[in-house]
Formats: structure tokens, C-alpha cells, sequence
């Protein structure tokens, strides 16, 4: 198993480097089998409104799949601590999701009657992008399903995920809405089609999907 380590306004001590390996491959020992790469980030925030101010970030890649888990706290150590037992317990609902689904007959994912497409999301508001950018990431993007996908959301923690959509091959979004249950935003051309997008002229469909019972959070 590879374990790689940053930091962001912060040096990584030899004291540091042994606390997360001593923690992290903890952590995932009973799941080295379908762990392929862990990645560990360790921030401090130096602006003085942020509490609080010291994050452990892990990213695991395991098959295909990634499993992401973010704590914070005053002390870098107990943020380690605290991340540790956050990745064991998302590595055991991965694990036992893939069980689920070899004892599955039949696939118990519903998915509503699309909802009427949203032809502006921004309305009369002005769009504002970031000062700067404080974070690029790069990740592969294999074709998955909208179910796949929404599995994968779940994991990471976030509230929204892009993936390529296996069905059209275009780059889709899931998101988690405010009032429950998930979207899925696409690409569309004017035609109205939601497959093909055509360039920066397209627009954007908007639909709902239910997730499955055992995925609710």
C-alpha cells in the first residue's frame, strides 16, 4: 500500500510522518486488499477566521473507487486521530456495499420521471469566480453509471461529484439538493437533447434521482 503525505502551512516532521502512518495504515489494515493508494493532507489555516485551524484530509484509492474523509480541529494530532476513525468506518460502508451488491438479485435503485429542465440556474444573479486558486486536483474519470456515481458521492463526502456518464459519454454532475434526495445536471444542446453537448452554447438539464434505501444518509 502507498501512503503519501502533505502539507500546507506546515512542515512534516519525522515525529508527524510516524504519527500518520502509525494511524492511517491502522485504519485500513483490515482493507489493504482493496487499497491501492493513500493519500494524506495536512493543512493549518493562517487566516485567523478560520476555526478551527488545524485539517487532516485522506483520500483512498481503492479499485476504481474513491473514499475521501476531512476532519479538523485545534491540535494536528487529534484531526489525525479523528480523520483515522472517520476513513475506517467509510472503507467498512464501501466494503459492505460491494457484499450488497454480489448478494443482490435484482438492482433496488428507482429513479423518478425527469423533472422540467431549469433553462437559467443563475437567474438574475451575477456569477463571481474565486480571487485565486487555492487548490487544484486531478483524478481519473472512468465511464460510471448515474447509480455508480451517486455511490461514489456518498464517499467522498462532498456535495456534489463529476463523472462521465457510461450511457452518453459526457461529463455529468450528481449533487446532493437542500431538500433532499439528489440531482444529476447535464449537458444539452439547443435541440433540446441531453446527449451531445455542443460546446460553451449548451445548456444544462436538470434531473432528480432517488438514492438507494440502503445509501441514505
Amino acid at each position: 500500500m502507498k501512503l503519501v503525505i502533505h502539507g500546507k502551512n506546515i512542515e512534516i516532521t519525522d515525529a508527524i510522518r510516524e504519527y500518520v502512518h502509525q494511524k492511517i495504515e491502522k485504519a485500513v489494515s483490515h482493507f489493504q486488499n482493496i487499497t491501492n493508494e493513500v493519500d494524506v493532507h495536512l493543512s493549518v489555516a493562517r487566516n485567523p477566521r478560520i476555526s478551527p485551524k488545524q485539517a487532516a484530509e485522506v483520500t483512498i484509492f481503492a479499485n476504481g473507487s474513491v473514499i475521501r474523509a476531512e476532519e479538523s480541529s485545534e491540535n494536528l494530532y487529534a484531526s489525525i486521530d479523528l480523520v483515522a476513525d472517520k476513513i475506517a468506518r467509510q472503507l467498512r460502508k464501501y466494503k459492505e456495499r460491494k457484499q450488497d451488491k454480489k448478494t443482490q438479485a435484482q438492482p433496488t435503485n428507482e429513479v423518478v420521471v425527469p423533472q422540467p429542465v431549469v433553462a437559467d440556474l443563475i437567474g438574475d444573479r451575477t456569477p463571481e469566480l474565486p480571487q485565486e486558486v487555492v487548490r487544484t486536483k486531478y483524478f481519473s474519470m472512468p465511464p460510471m453509471t448515474v447509480e455508480e456515481a451517486l455511490e461514489q458521492l456518498q464517499l467522498v463526502g462532498h456535495d456534489f461529484y463529476m463523472f462521465r456518464n457510461a450511457e452518453s459519454g459526457e461529463i455529468n454532475v450528481i449533487y446532493e439538493r437542500n431538500h433532499g434526495g439528489y440531482g444529476v445536471i447535464q449537458p444539452r444542446n439547443n435541440n433540446g437533447h441531453t446527449h451531445h453537448t455542443n460546446g460553451k452554447n449548451g445548456k444544462v438539464a436538470v434531473n432528480m434521482v432517488m438514492p438507494e434505501k440502503s445509501h441514505s444518509r
